[in-house]
């Protein structure tokens, strides 16, 4: 009764299906040194982009290679398709959603043609960041390995 207002872990789920891997094997030192905050990549084995919180989408890039949802709590999530797909000017991607718009955990994003983004010889890899991590306490560890959209994958503790 007395933890009715603690803050409680928040889960976040796998945004493609495909093999879960750690940032820091991320090939793009913005990413795989958490310059931009901490978090997981997919190698994907499709295209379909879900949404790995519920929250608002406060952000499609013109380009459609990322998208930005802020959950209730204020965690701000970062959904990058691709590495250095910013130079495919969004050819290669289908964007479902728009700012503004409120999804619920799992949603479709988008849908990004892969084998356009590896022809073209860039990485597919989707990468999940969490962007403001002064919130955040701790992130439980990953545990590598094949993956589907919607699985949980990991569980934030936010600071008091």
């Amino acid at each position: 009764m007395f933890n009715l207002f603690k803050k409680k872990d928040f889960t976040v789920s796998a945004a493609a299906d495909g093999e879960l891997l750690p940032l820091t094997e991320v090939k793009d030192e913005v990413f795989s040194t958490k310059m931009l905050g901490d978090g997981f990549a997919i190698k994907p084995t499709d295209g379909k982009i879900y949404a790995p919180i519920a929250g608002k989408i406060t952000t499609v890039f013109p380009t459609k290679h990322a998208i930005g949802i802020t959950a209730k709590n204020n965690l701000e999530i970062l959904v990058h398709l691709g590495i250095d797909t910013v130079e495919l000017k969004g050819e290669p991607f289908n964007v479902f959603v728009q700012e503004g718009d409120s999804v619920k955990q799992g949603a479709p994003l988008a849908e990004m043609d892969t084998a356009a983004i590896t022809g073209a010889n860039y990485d597919d890899t989707v990468i999940i960041v969490y962007t403001n991590m002064d919130i955040i306490d701790s992130i439980s560890p990953i545990s590598p390995g094949e993956v589907e959209h919607g699985q949980e994958i990991q569980t934030i503790k936010f600071k008091s």
